[in-house]
């Protein structure tokens, strides 16, 4: 199946065979590929030459590795444009997929001073704390940790985050939601939310913070997301 005469590196040939079964449905997504060892017994190689094309393809996010169980076939990222403000289950409702979410805290706390002055909140006022993972089709994509203030949303339980948590604001407050600024930059993940991710570090991650406004200009979230850069890729059009 290779060509060793060849200019073209072993290990591009073999992530060239890859690409192609993938293509053709050979490894449906979701699955295992054949072990290391396995292809480099198929293919007459070394396990270093087939690590490194599998290495290239996860960096490509067409493969994901889980920790003691393999490498499997990625789904396509998920493309979000930067305009327009929708939340994560809007937005995966929106292409077609499944979200889900599972629920790792619910609570009110008392605010850093950070997070109390984004919200414009005096130094007695509590926010309404939430941590999830979010997912797509059963795929972790990404870590949100959110802070509502507790004033707004005296009657928010844990079913109604089930749903959309902007939807909820909006019907709890009655103001549609207005405009938000958002900041993102690239870093590896922690270690602690790699394991939430399903994924190993050194991990590539996009982290994401934004201060969303109601129409009426009254701040109502502060939320520092934690995106898969595997699994995402954001858009933005640009005009001169």
């Amino acid at each position: 199946m290779l060509d060793k005469q060849s200019p073209i590196p072993i290990y591009v040939q073999i992530e060239e065979f890859l690409k192609r079964q993938m293509e053709e449905g050979a490894f449906p997504l979701g699955t295992a590929i054949p072990s290391e060892r396995e292809l480099a017994e198929t293919f007459g190689v070394s396990r270093m030459t087939v690590r490194q094309s599998i290495t290239n393809l996860v960096n490509e996010g067409q493969l994901y590795r889980e920790k003691g169980r393999g490498t499997f076939v990625a789904a396509p990222k998920v493309e979000q444009p930067l305009s327009g403000m929708t939340s994560f289950t809007e937005d995966m409702q929106a292409r077609g997929m499944s979200p889900s979410s599972q629920l790792l805290k619910f609570e009110k706390r008392m605010p850093d001073n950070g997070v109390a002055e984004e919200l414009k909140l005096s130094p007695e006022e509590e926010v309404v704390y939430v941590e999830r993972i979010r997912y797509a089709d059963g795929i972790p994509m990404a870590i949100e940790r959110t802070y509502v203030p507790a004033k707004l949303v005296p009657d928010l339980s844990e079913e109604a985050l089930a749903g959309s948590l902007y939807a909820y604001i909006e019907a709890a407050t009655g103001q549609k939601i207005g405009h938000a600024i958002q900041r993102m930059e690239a870093s590896l993940a922690k270690k602690d939310d790699a394991v939430l991710l399903h994924v190993q570090t050194p991990f590539a991650v996009l982290i994401i913070e934004r201060v969303s406004r109601l129409g009426n200009n009254v701040p109502f979230e502060v939320v520092h997301s934690i995106y898969r850069a595997d699994r995402y890729k954001f858009t933005s059009e640009i005009r001169r």
